[in-house]
């Protein structure tokens, strides 16, 4: 997202081993067409010496010609892992037999607005790891959701808030999810999520608030 450069200098300058520090980022669609510059560019930015995931933005022309290409960067140490993006149950039933390596994540809306269940049951299934954008309701949606009784009450319960909560759901779905923040105590509030557990209880009551409400058109 127009961030790499800076990205890259962060790592390089963090004083963190690289090996401890994890880096994903894309190609557009508008990229697909000549993946093999779009990918040297993306190396030459961060100028970290590898890219640890790399995604398909979402399903596009020459999709699986741009995957191709990441595949070869695979082979060649520059890309550790590949996967996509915006990819359902149909897109990635055409997509699998075309490829060579199977994407060890797929990145999709989830929320408990928009559960998309039986897609993350399918991912999963095909032994593929599901991450979350939009993971607390996204732009302009955050609000409603943050503010639901049902996630407010559960957060009171469990001295947590609804931010929390929301992540820890997430979590026991085997769904990874990737708030951002540039606020140092949102992301401290954002990782304080492994010293409690939601009752099945609690996870079928936010299971019951799904409106298959999706936030984003892809």
């Amino acid at each position: 997202y127009d961030n790499e450069e800076e990205v890259g200098q962060g790592v390089r300058e963090s004083g963190v081993p690289r090996t401890e520090i994890f880096v994903a980022t894309k190609l557009y669609p508008n990229q697909y067409a000549d993946p093999e510059t779009a990918i040297e560019e993306c190396l030459r930015k961060l100028d970290i010496g590898y890219i640890d995931l790399m995604l398909l933005h979402h399903p596009g022309t020459n999709d699986v010609k741009a995957y191709k290409a990441m595949e070869k960067y695979v082979a060649a140490g520059k890309i550790r892992s590949i996967g996509v993006s915006c990819y359902y149950v149909k897109e990635i039933n055409n997509f699998l037999p075309k490829v060579n390596i199977k994407p060890v994540l797929v990145q999709n809306e989830a929320h408990p607005y928009y559960q998309d269940t039986e897609v993350m049951e399918h991912l999963h299934n095909l032994g593929i790891v599901v991450e979350a954008w939009y993971p607390l309701g996204g732009r302009g949606h955050q609000k409603e959701l943050l503010r639901d009784p049902v996630l407010s009450e559960i957060a009171a319960k469990h001295n947590k808030s609804v931010v929390q909560v929301i992540l820890r759901w997430h979590l026991q779905r085997c769904v990874v999810a990737i708030p951002g923040s540039s606020n140092p105590d949102h992301i401290r509030e954002n990782i304080s999520v492994f010293n409690f557990s939601l009752t099945d209880d609690e996870m079928a009551r936010i299971t019951a608030l799904d409106r298959n409400e999706k936030h984003d058109w892809y």
